[in-house]
């Protein structure tokens, strides 16, 4: 899951993550509506899930909305109650073909909304022979997560920084997905301040990611400007593995095209696309594909974003001495 970041003061996005826009049903279905054998409650419930994503969907245009609906209401025929629509409005996502949107259940989008950041990794790193940073970024669940986030990733780039770092690694290849913002304000000062990257929505309408002083422009006021380096606009190299997705793939893309910068590794998943919540009236939550997304140079990825040199998958020897992807990456390091 992704989540839409929070935009200028007007509106607040998503991946990761439950601390989005949320929007709280009361339609009612027409008399006439399919399902007549369902609960009213029911069917006004699942009349706003199908409402949400035909509104909201990023193929919103592309769908045939009727017979998405139509099937929806079979499935869910029977239902006396919310939770008894929950596999249809499972099976409507699905039926969106985004592959990244989902549906979370009270209970999920409770643990979700309130994530134990004692249980979440924070970011790490070292400082590797050749004045090189490396620096971890796993995943963080929500912006409401990253505070702890942040803080930890700042100091270790503001340690190795004094230690002499010239030249930085950012490790992705663990992140799974969940908030974008808190890894872009951990790894700010190796990117340039200004727009990164863009969300662009199925109307065209184009979101800019704005960086400034390290931090997105958004949080500014949350989470402060990130600590100058003493040696700024180094070189980068971001590794990526096939369990980068999501959030982790907005990150990716927001180093894209960023002058003295190069990937290695493997393909990330295949997910570069932005997700907004929406809360139902029973507090569950639809986390809808709403956008795609765009480097500063203006392309839109589409699956997996390839690597600018692909190499075995190290997995299972991430940072160690037998890590190849880190050895490529230092070797290029070494010559900028």
């Amino acid at each position: 899951m992704r989540d839409m970041p929070k935009k200028t003061p007007t509106r607040r996005h998503v991946v990761a993550a439950m601390a989005a826009l949320m929007i709280t049903t009361g339609c009612t279905a027409e008399p006439s509506a399919p399902g007549h054998a369902m609960s009213p409650d029911a069917r006004a419930y699942l009349t706003t899930a199908l409402d949400v994503m035909e509104s909201n969907s990023l193929y919103k245009t592309d769908l045939d909305w009727s017979t998405l609906r139509k099937n929806a209401f079979a499935r869910a025929a029977k239902a006396r109650t919310r939770a008894e629509t929950y596999g249809a409005v499972r099976e409507a996502l699905r039926n969106l073909g985004d592959h990244h949107s989902q549906f979370m259940t009270p209970e999920e989008a409770e643990a979700a909304l309130s994530p134990s950041s004692e249980n979440s990794p924070l970011p790490e790193g070292r400082l590797l022979p050749g004045g090189i940073g490396y620096l971890v970024l796993p995943s963080v669940a929500s912006d409401k997560a990253a505070a702890a986030y942040v803080r930890q990733a700042r100091a270790v780039v503001q340690d190795m920084d004094r230690q002499g770092a010239r030249g930085w690694i950012v490790d992705l290849r663990s992140n799974t997905g969940g908030d974008m913002w808190g890894p872009l304000a951990s790894a700010g000062r190796l990117l340039d301040d200004g727009d990164i990257g863009t969300f662009v929505e199925s109307d065209g309408k184009r979101t800019p990611w704005t960086l400034r002083e390290g931090t997105p422009e958004a949080y500014l006021d949350t989470w402060g400007p990130a600590e100058p380096l003493a040696h700024p606009d180094p070189p980068v190299a971001v590794l990526t593995g096939k369990r980068t997705a999501s959030a982790a793939e907005a990150v990716t893309i927001a180093f894209r095209g960023q002058p003295r910068t190069r990937s290695f590794g493997q393909p990330t998943r295949g997910v570069p696309t932005a997700n907004d919540s929406h809360r139902l009236a029973d507090g569950a939550v639809i986390v809808l594909t709403q956008a795609r997304e765009a480097d500063r140079t203006g392309r839109i990825h589409d699956g997996p974003i390839p690597p600018d040199e692909e190499l075995p998958d190290d997995a299972r020897n991430p940072g160690n001495s037998r890590d190849g992807t880190v050895e490529a990456a230092t070797r290029w390091l070494s010559t900028q």
